[in-house]
């Protein structure tokens, strides 16, 4: 048991040694993706709809994909299923790409029912249950309702930003953590 411990923290030198001789890759990296989330949330409904073509794009080549795949393995007793999954995403795919904007705006009505629901459904467990730290339970329910709530009000408008700026959150704050990762790897070569 201990021979497996020892083998992890030797892991986990060898890899803390490559962080702390490679943080500046970290720091440049997350420099960038702190850019680009700044960029991004600049830009949220030009975002929005550059999200939807690439992810319809991605659907198409799915969908060729598995077509292809369909045909190629035609004796296989699932064809008409692998066929059928592959015209879907095809359709879908070409949807997406023809119309950014309407799947936007239908995503992002999604995306409000979802923290609505999942937000509601946290605070009624919080309340019922009392586990220890509930209270991070019913906040993180008010917060889902309470954003679900405001993408819903301002829906048809927010469908052209909310998936732009949910994007650039994402990047801003991955960078953030990249950047503090490296700055603190820094201080493992130097220390």
């Amino acid at each position: 048991m201990q021979e497996t411990g020892v083998r992890v923290d030797a892991l986990h030198l060898v890899g803390r040694e490559q962080l702390g001789s490679r943080w500046g890759w970290f720091v440049g990296l997350g420099l960038l993706l702190m850019v680009f989330g700044i960029v991004a949330l600049g830009a949220a409904v030009f975002t929005t709809l550059a999200t939807m073509i690439f992810i319809g794009w991605l659907m198409i080549f799915a969908g060729v994909a598995q077509a292809f795949h369909a045909f190629a393995c035609k004796a296989w007793s699932g064809f008409f299923i692998d066929l059928l999954s592959g015209l879907l995403y095809l359709a879908v795919g070409f949807m997406m790409v023809a119309n950014p904007g309407v799947t936007a705006l239908t995503l992002t009505l999604l995306i409000a029912l979802f923290l609505i629901f999942g937000g509601i459904f946290r605070i009624v467990v919080a309340i019922a249950v009392r586990y220890d730290n509930w209270i991070w339970l019913l906040l993180n329910g008010v917060i889902s309702l309470l954003l679900g709530i405001a993408i819903w009000q301002q829906w048809p408008i927010s469908g052209a930003w909310v998936i732009g700026m949910f994007v650039g959150i994402d990047m801003l704050f991955n960078g953030f953590s990249l950047l503090m990762l490296g700055l603190a790897a820094r201080r493992l070569k130097t220390g």
